[in-house]
């Protein structure tokens, strides 16, 4: 069987970039350290690490060894963890990526079926849909929520189910929406002005093939990376804006904004992507549920 602790020790030279590091951080002899390393190498029949500079670098195949190392060592840590707040029955902790081009409004409204469990400890990460499977892959988040299904990567390991799909509606202020003849929309989105997802969200690609088909040019004066903060600056006056349609109910949580139009032809879709850890948490598996009720 694999010898663990000959290869955490691995671990933590690679981590450390070289066996004096790592002697220092493990408080061991740097001699004791190598020996054992030596002896996980025997044991996998491949030589891991290599002279590089003052230190040592990772071989092909201790590449591989120390991602699987990170997966074993961060999911023993995570561990620990899940074990003291079992014990203690206090804190169910539900970790969340969100990535940054889907309607934070949206995203709430697919949490709200767990928001009331008891000793719910949620914590939300916003980034890049790539970062994000990442650190799902990594097990650092429980769920994400992204405006496309995981691609197929047999070495990720995720899953992905369809969440929603929701039609997209227009806001803006109400002074700009009361100066405006909403009859004529989505003509009208040529006289005002107009706030959008920056152009890596998959919402603004849907976006801009309606206007071409409507033969629409619209006065674009901002670009957002967070729906939300898109949010703030059109109730701040700066413009109308879209948002999808499911989620919409919290628009009341910004006072001062008014409907300006709805738009059948564009849907948003947020999608619910896991792995391992995810089809384990029961809030995951609840979440997942109540979608498919």
């Amino acid at each position: 069987m694999l010898n663990y602790r000959h290869l955490h020790y691995f671990w933590i030279v690679a981590k450390e970039g070289g066996f004096a590091r790592a002697s220092e951080r493990l408080d061991m002899a740097i001699q004791t350290i190598s020996v054992q390393v030596r002896e996980l190498e025997k044991s996998l029949g491949q030589q891991l690490l290599k002279p590089a500079g003052r230190g040592v670098a990772l071989t092909e195949v201790g590449k591989t060894v120390f991602a699987r190392a990170e997966d074993i060592f961060q999911l023993g840590h995570q561990l620990e963890e899940e074990v003291r707040q079992a014990s203690s029955g206090s804190v169910i902790r539900l970790a969340v990526g969100l990535s940054d081009g889907i309607s934070k409004l949206a995203a709430h409204a697919l949490l709200v079926p767990v928001l009331n469990t008891g000793a719910l400890r949620l914590v939300c990460h916003e980034g890049e849909f790539e970062q994000l499977q990442s650190e799902l892959a990594q097990h650092h988040l429980d769920l994400v929520l992204a405006g496309q299904a995981a691609p197929p990567n047999p070495n990720l390991r995720l899953s992905s189910e369809r969440m929603v799909s929701s039609p997209v509606d227009w806001y803006g202020p109400a002074n700009l929406v009361q100066a405006t003849d909403i009859t004529q929309f989505p003509a009208v989105l040529e006289h005002v002005p107009v706030l959008l997802p920056t152009t890596h969200s998959v919402l603004r690609t849907s976006l801009e093939r309606w206007f071409d088909e409507q033969g629409l040019r619209p006065q674009v004066v901002g670009e957002f990376e967070d729906s939300a903060l898109m949010t703030v600056f059109a109730a701040r006056g700066l413009g109308v804006f879209p948002v999808s349609r499911f989620g919409a109910d919290d628009i009341g949580l910004m006072p001062g904004l008014l409907l300006l139009g709805h738009c059948e032809d564009i849907h948003e879709e947020i999608h619910a992507i896991y792995g391992r850890r995810g089809r384990q948490h029961p809030l995951v598996q609840q979440l997942l549920a109540h979608t498919r009720r």
